[in-house]
């Protein structure tokens, strides 16, 4: 017998093995595919809450620096500080939640103080007492927020 035939050399037979190989080949790549998918998902998503954890740590430092450059004088050290902490951070996906004059989201906000207005329909956030922060998806700290509107029912 020759080293590179095969034993049954029927056109026909041949033409299916090579079908089936053909087929356990595609299955394969397909299955190879779909894991460097996960793979590649799964390692964004590691990427993505380590970054949100790390940045979770940070927050009272960037709340120091907040409320040290509200209450001292401001000088060209603690602008320069503040402003590249601000940047650093944000270049990592932070984002502040929280303004003025907004609706109240309660997933996005806690309410600390509620003013009590006939005037108003909605809940509005009138004053922020505690800046929030989300990265990306991830809700890192709601914001505290002073709010008017309606009485509650």
């Amino acid at each position: 017998m020759d080293e590179g035939r095969l034993p049954d050399a029927d056109p026909a037979r041949l033409r299916c093995l090579v079908r089936e190989r053909t087929a356990d080949l595609q299955r394969v790549k397909a299955e190879y595919d779909n894991y460097r998918k996960r793979v590649r998902g799964d390692r964004a998503a590691v990427r993505e809450i380590a970054a949100a954890n790390v940045l979770r740590t940070l927050l009272p430092v960037l709340d120091a620096v907040e409320r040290t450059c509200a209450h001292e004088p401001l000088t060209p050290g603690l602008a320069d500080i503040a402003d590249t902490l601000r940047t650093q951070l944000g270049a990592l996906g932070l984002e502040p939640l929280g303004q003025e004059g907004e609706p109240f989201d309660p997933g996005r906000h806690v309410a600390l103080v509620h003013h009590v207005t006939p005037q108003q329909s909605e809940l509005t956030c009138t004053r922020i007492l505690r800046s929030g922060y989300r990265a990306g998806p991830h809700l890192l700290r709601p914001a505290a927020v002073e709010v008017t509107g309606p009485p509650s029912h």
